[in-house]
């Protein structure tokens, strides 16, 4: 199944560059990447779920992949929730979210602070409201490198992935090349460099997002990667003690980057959830 290219005019004169999966009639289901991450980042799982019947759209954040930057080099949580929330009420129904990191955070403050109801449902993908401190260190320090050098080549780029993640070293780049931008005979990160201003919007407001996920009563499913440094198994438990009406998945095997270390299980946790859900409707 091929995707239909999709835009949306959000704040700022900014347009996000989105990807939809299935019938348009079909309930709705917004897949939102991680920080540093594009809207290709999601294994198959959006084309999979379109395939048992539902519509779904993945979208690059600001700042990330084909959609726009901010022209004032401003990323903070009210211009991402802001964005999301523009999205979500593109659609005739509400949609359901499933929103990874970066994500996750901006569904957490678009349906927590924004606008409540705004989904029928809310994945967040291996992110809470605290988040381990180490593991979102690591993340920025693999962001910041080579930032401003680039790569010569490709294979240059595989190869520090590899080193850096300590995954193995793909053979197929075609993926890799959608996650990178050529520039003057170089590749580079595909991110804007004032992205990293959200990391001092997130210090400056500690507690948003838990009091955010405390006003949010839809249903909510957090799918863990138990490798993960990013969400410990103490994140895990501060909060299903925010939301004790939402059910936990913890995967196997998979780190902070669920969808690809174990699209199997996480596709399938996802699927069975999201169905569970329309037939309660």
């Amino acid at each position: 199944m091929r995707p239909t290219p999709m835009t949306f005019s959000v704040a700022d004169g900014v347009t996000l560059v989105a990807d939809s999966w299935g019938d348009p009639s079909h309930p709705p289901v917004i897949f939102s990447h991680g920080g540093g991450q594009t809207r290709h980042s999601w294994g198959g799982t959006a084309a999979k779920l379109a395939e048992l019947g539902w519509f779904t759209l993945s979208y690059d954040h600001r700042g990330h992949g084909d959609s726009d930057w901010s022209p004032q080099g401003i990323y903070s949580f009210d211009e991402f929730g802001g964005d999301m929330q523009v999205i979500a009420n593109s659609f005739k129904v509400k949609p359901h979210v499933v929103g990874a990191s970066l994500g996750g955070l901006s569904a957490m403050v678009s349906a927590g602070e924004f606008e409540q109801g705004l989904f029928a449902s809310i994945t967040l993908v291996d992110v809470t409201p605290n988040l381990n401190r180490q593991g979102v260190e690591h993340i920025f320090t693999f962001m910041n490198t080579h930032m401003e050098e680039g790569f010569a080549d490709l294979e240059e780029a595989a190869d520090f992935i590899a080193q850096f993640t300590g995954r193995p070293r793909r053979d197929d780049l075609s993926g890799l090349e959608k996650n990178l931008r050529l520039r003057d005979g170089r590749y580079y990160w595909h991110w804007d460099p004032d992205f990293f201003n959200v990391k001092q919007d997130r210090v400056a407001n500690p507690n948003r997002m838990s009091d955010a996920v405390k006003n949010i009563q839809v249903p909510m499913l957090l799918i863990r990667g138990r490798l993960s440094d990013v969400v410990t198994q103490q994140q895990v438990d501060e909060f299903m003690q925010l939301a004790p009406h939402a059910e936990y998945v913890d995967v196997e095997h998979a780190r902070h980057m669920v969808a690809g270390d174990r699209n199997d299980i996480f596709t399938s946790a996802v699927t069975d959830f999201l169905n569970r859900q329309l037939l309660a409707e």
